[in-house]
């Protein structure tokens, strides 16, 4: 079966990142990671390659051994809509503390409540609440 699923590049920091993410929003989890060994391309322990999911969506990640002159960038974001104003309001507060706001919280007609924010590791995401039906 051909399968397309998200994959964030991170740069010796994403066991961090998945800390917050996991801590933050609602039935995310580790599914399997793999970590470099000593001696390894990269650093001992870090992330070599994981399966994890965010919301029940499965995406996977890895600590790139390469230094590049690249990191992540608002034009692919992580879109999340949520149940609750609280449950949005406390996710946009943790991931956008050490991070930037692009859009603070509020309602731009599109969605009651929306924010969009890069995260301290560089990592963008879009919340939103929907519409009412």
């Amino acid at each position: 079966m051909t399968q397309a699923t998200p994959f964030l590049m991170f740069q010796g920091n994403a066991q961090q990142a998945l800390d917050l993410y996991f801590a933050t929003l609602p039935e995310s989890r580790m599914l399997g990671v793999e970590r470099y060994p000593k001696g390894g391309p990269g650093p001992e322990g870090t992330i070599k390659v994981a399966r994890f999911s965010l919301c029940g969506r499965e995406f996977m990640c890895s600590d790139s051994p390469i230094k590049h002159g690249f990191s992540f960038t608002p034009a692919s974001s992580i879109f999340v809509e949520f149940d609750t104003v609280d449950a949005l309001d406390h996710a946009f507060a943790v991931l956008s503390e050490g991070g930037q706001v692009l859009m603070p919280l509020d309602d731009y007609g599109f969605s009651p409540r929306f924010g969009w924010l890069d995260d301290r590791f560089g990592v963008s995401w879009q919340l939103s609440l929907p519409l009412a039906s």
